[in-house]
């Protein structure tokens, strides 16, 4: 996994701006971010650390925090387009960038259209993901929001924001995903106050860089999704058509959020737009021993102990978990719910992590379920596929509370370490041909 840069700052005026940079490649891209956002709690979610990284393989992604959010300094007025422009060109001054591709995603692309137009010097390239050229409804922008319409959102945006309310609008693909709506509902609380939220909103209803459009004389590319429920399609379409040989490309999915669903697509166009090629990189097949832990009767717990109080005890799970991967040298994989996926290059130390898992949690007043298998697995860039994986799911959800299960592959690896195992006979794994003989770890 790419290490997390530095976060740094510059000031734009009296403003203190946040920025970090990933990457070295032979092209700069700045990354001009939606409606709110916080530079590092964006590494926490797999997806998102995924897209990052992805662009800075073949870049030097320069990312930033918009005055009024993340950790830029906060402020109490709503900030001009011309503001805007001016941390964008601070912040590229500050890495030594003369040029670069500007990525405005949503509330992002029209100040990106903006720039792109008063500093071509400055603009190699535009690419807008989810975007728009003016957001409210006008007679000759019918599919926009009302007034209305804009108002209810804030209001109800106000009222419940730092939580996962409103997911299905913004990334219904992970409506049901529970580790999705937990790390969307804390970067929202990192990224601003309800009221700086609120601040945002209304400055993106006063927002129509239209007549800007056919003025922009560099490269564009448009990405967006075709049931996009925040931005629709038509708004995306609406920017190709304006901007002077801008290529569209319309996504499957109905996510508005970028790191959700499927970010490579998104990151392969915008590779094969600046570079003129996809990404090379091919899967590969490696052997590992994959780990699957989760939380023991978790729907009745977070019933008994309501929203709040199971978050907080996800988290000290996650913490948990992830402090024993550390120590025994594992590598998370993904989380999905209140589960963990992990991989390990030795059996012996991913038992062990199990054990240690299972034992610390107690203090939390939980049980896990644990599985483990070891086959060969294919990797593409940080993501696991492949049976293996699929039988390692189905070893856990065999086992017992606080029990760590194993299958007989691993049972034989470690022959001679002097972990003890009782046998639990032979099984059938959903979805996975054959009879399997299984193994519970009795002593590490």
């Amino acid at each position: 996994m790419t290490t997390r840069p530095e976060t740094k700052y510059t000031k734009s005026g009296d403003v203190h701006i946040a920025y970090q940079v990933t990457g070295d490649g032979p092209l700069d891209i700045v990354f001009v971010p939606g409606f709110v956002s916080h530079l590092e709690a964006q590494w926490e979610l797999p997806s998102s650390a995924r897209l990052l990284e992805r662009l800075g393989s073949f870049s030097r992604l320069i990312r930033f925090d918009k005055r009024g959010t993340g950790l830029s300094d906060r402020e109490s007025v709503i900030p001009t387009l011309e503001q805007r422009m001016d941390d964008v060109r601070a912040v590229m001054d500050a890495v030594g960038s003369k040029r670069a591709a500007l990525f405005g995603i949503s509330e992002g692309g029209p100040m990106s259209c903006l720039f792109a137009a008063t500093y071509p010097d400055r603009a190699t390239a535009l690419i807008l993901y989810g975007s728009y050229a003016r957001m409210l409804w006008a007679p000759d922008h019918p599919f926009g929001r009302t007034e209305e319409e804009a108002a209810a959102s804030r209001a109800r945006t106000e009222q419940d924001w730092g939580t996962s309310a409103g997911i299905e609008r913004w990334a219904p693909g992970e409506a049901q995903n529970e580790a999705f709506k937990q790390w969307w509902a804390k970067y929202l609380r990192l990224s601003a106050s309800p009221g700086a939220a609120v601040t945002v909103m209304k400055l993106a209803a006063k927002i129509d860089v239209r007549p800007v459009l056919p003025t922009i004389r560099v490269p564009t590319l448009v990405l967006h999704r075709t049931g996009d429920r925040i931005a629709p399609i038509s708004q995306g379409r609406y920017l190709a058509d304006h901007i002077s040989g801008a290529k569209l490309v319309e996504l499957p999915g109905e996510d508005h959020v970028p790191v959700s669903g499927n970010v490579d697509s998104i990151a392969d166009e915008i590779q094969e737009f600046l570079t003129g090629v996809r990404s090379d990189a091919q899967s590969e097949r490696v052997l590992a021993t994959v780990l699957f832990t989760d939380v023991v009767s978790s729907t009745e717990r977070a019933v008994a102990l309501g929203d709040r109080e199971w978050r907080g005890l996800l988290e000290g799970f996650y913490d948990v978990v992830r402090r024993e991967l550390g120590r025994f040298r594992g590598r998370e994989v993904d989380t999905a719910g209140d589960g963990l996926f992990a991989a390990f290059d030795g059996p012996a130390r991913a038992i062990r992590c199990a054990t240690a898992i299972t034992t610390s949690v107690r203090a939390l007043g939980i049980e896990v379920r644990t599985g483990l298998h070891t086959g060969e697995c294919e990797m593409s860039g940080e993501k696991m596929s492949g049976i293996a994986v699929h039988v390692g799911a189905r070893v856990a959800a065999q086992a017992a509370p606080s029990e760590v299960l194993v299958s007989g592959t691993v049972r034989d690896l470690v022959a001679g370490s002097g972990i003890q195992f009782e046998d639990r006979g032979i099984r059938l794994l959903k979805g996975v041909p054959g009879e399997w003989r299984l193994f519970a770890v009795a002593g590490t």
